[in-house]
């Protein structure tokens, strides 16, 4: 039986759970094996926006998704912020394929100078140097010229910058459609065909 392909989700403090819950729920659905990292700041967020208290065993927090979000437990693994020993920390074994979303601006500015000082910055900074496909999905305004300068740092160094600005020609009626908006630019950006909304030309409502 061939192995699931594996992606990396690493979920910062940033405003936009809903963005990673139905990220990692449509992998999940789809079969793909998850290595997911939430941060500190991130356990605050998913308390306040959706209402889930995310403990700090990695076992634990597999478990709880699995049954808040209806998930396959055998396809998420999730990653302690200080296990080294961990697949994602080595260029020889980590996944090829990184999300990081929601993105704060302080992983942003951690990742784009290479800091490496807990798991989610060493496995972008793997990715990246892997010359592999990170993916980085900031959720803040206004940008000062900091975050916009370590977005180009980061772009430069091979990194995907997709901001949560999610588009309305779709004429959305649900915040649904606007976080699957994001997602399925995201997934486009994997490679995985998942088809969320119409797309910009397609819709029936396009004039000719």
């Amino acid at each position: 039986m061939a192995k699931p392909q594996q992606i990396s989700l690493a979920i910062t403090g940033a405003s936009g759970i809903a963005y990673a819950t139905r990220l990692l729920t449509l992998l999940n659905n789809n079969g793909y094996m998850v290595h997911l990292m939430i941060s500190d700041a991130a356990r605050v967020v998913f308390s306040s926006e959706v209402n889930i208290n995310i403990p700090k065993s990695p076992e634990k927090i597999s478990s709880l998704l699995s049954k808040e979000l209806e998930l396959d437990s055998d396809l998420i693994e999730v990653w302690s912020k200080d296990n080294w020993f961990s697949p994602l920390a080595s260029g020889s074994s980590a996944p090829k394929q990184m999300v990081i979303c929601p993105c704060s601006t302080g992983s942003l500015s951690a990742i784009a100078t290479g800091a490496s000082n807990n798991l989610i910055e060493r496995a972008a900074d793997v990715v990246l140097k892997e010359k592999g496909t990170l993916i980085v999905v900031p959720r803040e305004t206004p940008y000062s010229t900091i975050h916009l300068e370590n977005m180009l740092k980061l772009t430069t160094a091979g990194a995907t910058i997709l901001p949560a600005s999610p588009g309305f020609y779709h004429q959305p009626e649900r915040i649904e459609q606007l976080i699957d908006f994001i997602v399925g630019r995201i997934l486009d950006h994997l490679g995985i065909d998942i088809a969320l909304e119409p797309r910009w030309g397609y819709s029936t409502n396009t004039p000719h």
